[in-house]
């Protein structure tokens, strides 16, 4: 991964926030890391079979209906799951199910599913191939790239490559995939984190009360140009 340097004045701002960086779909620390480890052994095949098909059995709609084929979502206000890292994948339907991120339809659907096929899905998610998406907006995209890879050292927001990154891939086991993903997706998530209302990654609490408004449709907007 390509090395991400600082401005001096704030080099140390920075480097005491780099375990504290920016995940859109909530920062996975160590514990959550030892979580997804403690998961059941995964079977992406029967993931894959629930994930396109659900189970009417019990009211469960196949996950493709909102988040598309293979993960590629096409709506805007859901997220693009494929290539996604299946342990964040995983720890976000157990999330769910708690008081720390709830939402109407997940909350309901991620209650339906056993642990085992939390795990099923996220790892079949996790073989899916990504979607290129495209940065929209010319006049803030600049400024997206220099939070997205030198973050704002004045108000000790770190850079979000520096764990996620330069391309946006992620860390697995410890970050979440970011390239690519829909803009209006990204900035809900930022200002739920601001907002509080959703409360499953302290350090991405602490770093979107940090951010504008147009600082986040900036950083949205470079991520979903990233590839």
């Amino acid at each position: 991964m390509n090395r991400v340097f600082f401005p001096a004045a704030g080099a140390a701002i920075v480097k005491s926030l780099l375990l504290a960086t920016l995940a859109f779909a909530g920062s996975a620390s160590a514990a959550d890391a030892a979580h997804g480890a403690a998961a059941p052994k995964a079977d992406p095949a029967k993931g894959g079979s629930l994930y396109d098909t659900g189970d009417n059995a019990r009211g469960l709609p196949a996950c493709a209906s909102c988040h598309g084929a293979g993960g590629n979502s096409t709506i805007v206000a859901n997220p693009k799951l494929s290539g996604q890292v299946d342990t964040y994948i995983h720890k976000q339907l157990v999330d769910f199910t708690t008081p720390n991120r709830q939402q109407p339809v997940m909350t309901t659907y991620a209650k339906l599913l056993s642990e085992e096929e939390k795990t099923n899905i996220a790892a079949w998610l996790a073989t899916q191939q990504p979607k290129q998406g495209a940065a929209k907006n010319k006049d803030i995209v600049e400024l997206g790239r220099k939070i997205y890879r030198g973050g704002i050292a004045d108000r000790g927001v770190a850079a979000c490559a520096s764990c996620h990154g330069a391309t946006g891939s992620g860390m697995p086991a410890q970050y979440p995939r970011l390239a690519g993903q829909h803009q209006d997706y990204t900035i809900n998530q930022l200002q739920a984190f601001k907002s509080g209302a959703r409360n499953n990654s302290p350090q991405m609490g602490a770093l979107a009360k940090r951010m504008s408004d147009e600082e986040m449709k900036a950083v949205a907007d470079y991520i979903a140009g990233l590839k």
